[in-house]
């Protein structure tokens, strides 16, 4: 499936299901944005849908909440691949051919 065609997907149900907790389509546009991926959106469906919040703060913490969990992970897929990479030069040494320039 085209990625602009399930990010609105996502964006258009995520919407709706703010609209449904009785709060305006432009939060739920902006919880969109800020989350930016379908399974961001995803994720923060499935909390409107088994928590229902009642306040609008509960929505964007929990969209803040989700936006840092995926800070974290992509800081530890960097670190992973430095570290990788350090244990490489470490096993192979610095005379190796991918470590001159």
């Amino acid at each position: 499936m085209d990625t602009r065609i399930e990010w609105a997907r996502s964006r258009d149900e995520l919407v709706q299901a703010i609209r449904s907790l009785g709060f305006p389509d432009e939060l739920g546009m902006q919880i969109a944005k800020m989350l930016g991926s379908p399974k961001a959106m995803q994720r923060m469906l499935a909390y409107l849908y088994n928590v229902r919040p009642n306040t609008a703060e509960l929505i964007v913490d929990e969209a803040l909440a989700i936006c840092s969990d995926i800070d974290r992970w992509r800081e530890k897929k960097a670190s992973e691949a430095a570290n990788a990479e350090y244990n490489e030069m470490l096993y192979y040494g610095l005379e190796s051919e991918e470590y001159q320039e």
